[in-house]
């Protein structure tokens, strides 16, 4: 036997009795292993007394941007670009505090891949985001500019 069929041979038991420590994103594994705890209170958001309704507004463009994550970015900042100028100020204040969870919990209720939890599950600003999310109209999206 050849000592690259030897190798093979054991790398594919290896493989088969330890499970990936490391699981791809989006597969089974990976959404099994980082499943949203509901034990956690919600995020406190930082107070930002007389904040103006256009600086709000300038923030939260550039926070849904600048998410950390290549997915979490082009999801929000196209529905920032899209949806922010037409909100009100109670809805931008709303999505100010949807911008506080974590970028991967927001990716996962966007497009529905998780339940999410109480605080969110009713939310109208939430809904528009599933439904941007889902992309009915196939429309092909880049990131916009700062």
């Amino acid at each position: 036997m050849s000592s690259r069929l030897r190798l093979a041979r054991f790398l594919s038991r290896t493989a088969a009795v330890r499970a990936d420590p490391w699981p791809l994103p989006h597969t089974p594994q990976h959404l099994a292993s980082t499943a949203t705890p509901t034990n956690l209170p919600p995020p406190t958001p930082l107070p930002r007394p007389n904040e103006l309704v256009s600086t709000l507004r300038a923030r939260l463009v550039y926070q849904s941007r600048k998410r950390g994550t290549l997915e979490s970015d082009l999801i929000l900042s196209t529905f920032a670009r899209e949806q922010l100028p037409t909100m009100s100020e109670a809805e931008l204040r709303e999505y100010d505090k949807l911008l506080d969870e974590a970028d991967w919990d927001i990716y996962y209720w966007a497009t529905e891949e998780r339940t999410p939890p109480e605080r969110w599950a009713k939310s109208p600003i939430l809904e528009r985001l599933k439904i941007h999310a889902r992309n009915e109209g196939k429309v092909v999206r880049r990131m916009p500019a700062l």
